[in-house]
């Protein structure tokens, strides 16, 4: 499997570190619109981008990131993850998680396209879909198929990308202690 995304994704089209970020405003669980803007009104930002509520790694990293979601805030970081499903879904992810930190829906991957992210899965995957009972178009609101890879970026207040973690190999994810000690080093 990790020779066949490396074969759809190539990494090197992500934004890279000195980058600006791109701007964007999403919906939260509560339907409220959140902009890049208005998170770095409070200081740095860490944003990670995860497939979805089925997906059991991304599960794994946002409960890694909210058990030091305390040393985040003491650092004057705002944790925020983003996905492509429709907001009820991120809703549901972050009440199962017990999150305290902001889920978004980028329903249409705008932002995702833009840092370079996405790539769309084989249309064999859908069988694989059909038999854990993930119906695409009710979670994404469309049938492309089309995920960003596993990504966190950490931007400061500037809106300057001054650290990424782009991976298309599913399973491996940022540790929130690189991503602490990259917030150590600015």
């Amino acid at each position: 499997m990790v020779n066949n995304f490396k074969n759809i994704y190539d990494p090197a089209k992500a934004i890279q570190p000195g980058s600006v970020f791109p701007q964007f405003q999403l919906t939260d669980t509560t339907g409220n619109k959140v902009s890049l803007n208005d998170l770095l009104a409070k200081g740095t930002v860490l944003v990670s981008f995860y497939r979805g509520e089925w997906y059991p790694f991304c599960n794994l990293e946002l409960r890694a990131f909210q058990t030091h979601l305390e040393e985040f805030h003491q650092k004057g970081v705002t944790l925020v993850a983003v996905s492509p499903e429709l907001s009820d879904l991120s809703l549901s992810i972050s009440e199962k998680l017990s999150l305290k930190f902001p889920v978004l829906s980028d329903v249409g991957n705008q932002p995702a396209k833009q840092l370079g992210l996405l790539f769309t899965q084989p249309d064999s995957i859908q069988t694989v879909f059909d038999k854990f009972g993930v119906d695409w178009k009710q979670r994404y609101g469309n049938d492309n198929l089309e995920v960003s890879v596993s990504a966190t970026f950490f931007v400061d207040q500037k809106g300057i990308v001054r650290n990424i973690f782009v991976n298309p190999e599913y399973r491996y994810r940022l540790e929130p202690e690189t991503a602490l000690q990259w917030i150590d080093q600015i």
